[in-house]
């Protein structure tokens, strides 16, 4: 299964958090599973580390090598990923979801994700 990680199902995944159930580090550590984390993600993780609204051990740079070392492939936002959007019914404003749910959408992939607004459109998720 192709599996796209929400940011905040990256961020629990790379630090241990217990809010991750235990069935969904066992999908990410499956290797049948190929496991993705947008650029998307990377931008939020910024933002937010940027207004001290999250913090990640070695910051930004920490995020990305957990990334790498956990041999995760990164999703680029591609022109056609940015058209999908246009085409998402207003249910989530937030703009790095409806980006994951465009790219799950065009790339066959379930988004592993707790946010009950993802779960609103039209895409496949796990948790």
């Amino acid at each position: 299964m192709n599996i796209l990680l929400d940011t905040h199902a990256a961020i629990w995944f790379f630090g241990g958090d217990k809010r991750l159930p235990q069935s969904a580090v066992d999908a990410i550590c499956n290797l049948d599973n190929m496991i993705y984390v947008s650029i998307a993600s990377l931008w939020e993780v910024a933002i937010k580390l940027g207004i001290d609204k999250l913090t990640f051990d070695d910051g930004f740079d920490g995020f990305v090598d957990a990334i790498h070392k956990n041999e995760f492939v990164l999703l680029y936002v591609e022109p056609e990923h940015i058209k999908e959007t246009m085409n998402l019914p207003h249910i989530h404003r937030d703009p790095f979801d409806r980006m994951l749910v465009a790219q799950a959408n065009l790339g066959d992939m379930a988004i592993m994700t707790f946010d009950i607004n993802i779960m609103k459109y039209d895409v496949k998720t796990v948790w």
